[in-house]
């Protein structure tokens, strides 16, 4: 299958997926998608920031983003128009429509110039969105060719539980596999060999006993 077609399959699937869905999904997720806020926190743009959202979804976390960095200018990508549509909703409705610039694209190879004039952005941000791609690891090495110089890219998504019970674990995989999610076990591994490709530094910590990964990659200063 071409790249356009991979795309196009991902996108129906996503929006069959979450057509409904994205009307309780801020609502139910906000119980088991943990550690976004403290991403969000950890940000620390320098003033006149840009910052992308990879995978944004219904736009709950560019919306806390834009309010929490007033300075900052937001751009978001998914590859779901359904899930867009709430997205812009949402932006709106937090009159941030000036702010925040939303683009359908797959993760896996975009060109922001195109979708939004500019080469790259100094945050990049992707919560809990890998363990919804299948070529996951190619959205790693895009965003991080993406970054300016000092740009840093933040990363949260589902854990190994390596340190909660195994039944728990078990549970937490066939629940999330109604959604087509997969916990990405190796994304530790993956993230810092990425990093280390790209010259970046990388660091990586497991949250709430595992149940998340935080990664931040930061690339040099020029």
């Amino acid at each position: 299958m071409s790249a356009a077609g991979t795309a196009g399959s991902a996108a129906g699937l996503m929006d069959r997926i979450y057509r409904h869905q994205r009307h309780i999904y801020d609502a139910s997720r906000k119980f088991y998608l943990l550690g976004r806020d403290q991403l969000i926190e950890g940000l620390e743009p320098p003033p006149g920031a840009t910052i992308l959202e990879i995978g944004c979804g219904t736009g709950r976390n560019l919306v806390k983003i834009a309010q929490r960095y007033p300075g900052c200018d937001c751009y978001g990508l998914d590859v779901s128009a359904e899930m867009l549509t709430t997205a812009r909703a949402s932006v709106a409705r937090a009159g941030l429509a000036d702010r925040i610039r939303l683009a359908q694209a797959d993760a896996t190879g975009f060109d922001p110039q195109a979708l939004f004039g500019r080469p790259g952005f100094d945050r990049i941000v992707i919560s809990y969105a890998l363990s919804m791609i299948p070529p996951w690891q190619p959205v790693l090495a895009e965003a991080l060719r993406r970054l300016g110089a000092g740009g840093s890219l933040h990363i949260v998504d589902f854990g190994d539980q390596a340190r909660l019970p195994q039944a728990f674990k078990r549970l937490l995989s066939r629940w999330l596999a109604l959604f087509h999610v997969a916990p990405r076990d190796d994304l530790p591994r993956i993230i810092r060999e990425l990093a280390e490709t790209a010259g970046a530094n990388c660091r990586v910590d497991a949250l709430f006993r595992g149940y998340a990964v935080h990664a931040v990659a930061e690339m040099p200063a020029a």
